[in-house]
């Protein structure tokens, strides 16, 4: 397997519900298990992307939202083997229970830093024990674990500065140009990259699940305006649908889950569900590889924009890093050459590139309609050579340049916007 398919084939995995609260719980069910008694006190502290993510998110299987239920399920009924799904068999009588702990007030979930790198620190105590879980770089990466005063884990081959700013090695998709990544995107075979399959199955059920709830009132509105059917000769609202209603049902914590690229469900959720639409309602082919291949680039794209701006900052990289990703996508099915995708690339970071991340809500499905929308106007752009040209604002002279300017904006360019979206939200 290609190293590039393996990145792809290794950083897709489901996510039920958003990908934070699954952390949390999934980081909190770990140390409970290492514990024996009663439990007394449940404590999280988190990074702000993390904290900020999952402060007004769905739980899945929960009429709750937010940072303290889902620590609080963790401790309950999370399930820490099925990792990020690890809210999968939440009863009605779990909720009852996570909110019984919350209301006692022996559930605490704060921010102890400002950072775009993923930070977890879980404490659970009872009368008989301690334990706590570090997760550091990714959603469920344990870096160590403590019981009771003494390691009983830890992860020899982390990087001990995992959750420092500064200059980490290389990342391996950094070691690509965009030409060498089209040439990868050119030989690579269909059967080396039919996995990818799997992303359109689970986010096509995960609408679904939205279509069938009362809750999910933008997916509604959308099939409405798409002539009440999920497929037709309208490739934006046919796009716009199959996306935004998939990541409304995510947002909304319902029982369905996406398939998550750069440990984010809406990011794999934009850089896919786009790309299926144009494929039915244009391409209207029995044979997959055009779409396979172009999503397959859709996901390098947004991990090279976003192994610059962390996995967790103050802005969308569900619109930025996967909306460009996406684009470049769609502008590959429509057969553009290297020159015409950089067009597209430079057309996405020279509009879109502001849009922040006030965490995983609702609000989610209508970022995703103007990274939809963005898409399509900056190939059909693009494709008429017409674009914003490299010396203008944060673009930049190469391909690469331009995706590492638009990262950059993000961490280190937005930190003291990450501490004033926190502000608001507690403000409230």
């Amino acid at each position: 397997m290609h190293t590039l398919s393996k990145l792809i084939y290794d950083d897709m995995k489901p996510a039920f519900g958003v990908t934070e609260p699954g952390a949390i719980a999934f980081a909190v069910a770990t140390a409970k298990e290492k514990v024996t008694g009663d439990i007394t006190s449940v404590e999280v502290a988190m990074n702000s992307g993390m904290y900020k993510n999952a402060f007004t998110c769905g739980i899945p299987n929960s009429s709750r939202y937010g940072n303290l239920y889902a620590a609080a399920l963790g401790a309950v009924s999370a399930k820490a083997d099925l990792g990020l799904e690890s809210l999968t068999y939440v009863t009605a009588d779990d909720d009852k229970k996570a909110a019984e702990m919350v209301e006692a007030g022996i559930v605490k979930a704060y921010m102890d830093s400002v950072s775009s790198k993923i930070k977890i620190d879980a404490t659970v105590k009872t009368d008989n024990d301690t334990c706590t879980v570090h997760i550091a770089d990714s959603h469920t990466h344990i870096i160590s674990i403590e019981l009771n005063g003494e390691t009983i884990y830890a992860d020899k081959g982390a990087n001990e500065n995992v959750l420092s700013e500064d200059i980490s090695p290389i990342p391996e998709i950094h070691k690509y140009t965009l030409a060498e990544i089209l040439n990868y995107i050119k030989n690579v075979s269909k059967d080396e990259i039919s996995f990818i399959r799997d992303a359109f199955i689970m986010n096509l059920d995960l609408l679904d699940e939205g279509l069938q709830s009362d809750r999910a009132v933008i997916a509604h509105e959308l099939l409405k305006q798409n002539n009440g059917m999920l497929v037709t000769d309208d490739p934006v609202k046919t796009a716009q649908l199959l996306c935004n209603g998939a990541i409304e049902a995510r947002v909304l914590g319902l029982s369905k889950p996406a398939m998550s690229i750069t440990g984010s469900g809406a990011h794999g959720i934009i850089a896919t569900m786009p790309l299926y639409a144009y494929f039915k309602s244009v391409i209207k082919s029995d044979d997959d590889e055009l779409l396979l291949k172009a999503t397959a680039l859709s996901y390098l794209i947004c991990m090279y924009i976003k192994e610059y701006s962390g996995k967790l900052s103050a802005f969308c990289g569900c619109g930025i890093a996967a909306g460009t990703g996406m684009a470049c996508g769609l502008a590959y099915m429509q057969g553009a050459d290297e020159s015409q995708i950089y067009k597209v690339i430079l057309n996405m970071s020279g509009s879109i590139t502001g849009m922040i991340c006030d965490g995983g809500n609702h609000g989610c499905a209508m970022k995703g309609v103007v990274a939809t929308d963005a898409a399509f106007r900056s190939v059909s752009l693009a494709m008429a050579d017409a674009y914003i040209e490299g010396i203008h604002g944060i673009n930049g002279l190469t391909p690469e340049d331009t995706m590492r300017n638009m990262g950059l904006i993000a961490s280190p360019g937005m930190v003291e916007t990450e501490k004033t979206i926190v502000e608001i939200q507690e403000s409230k």
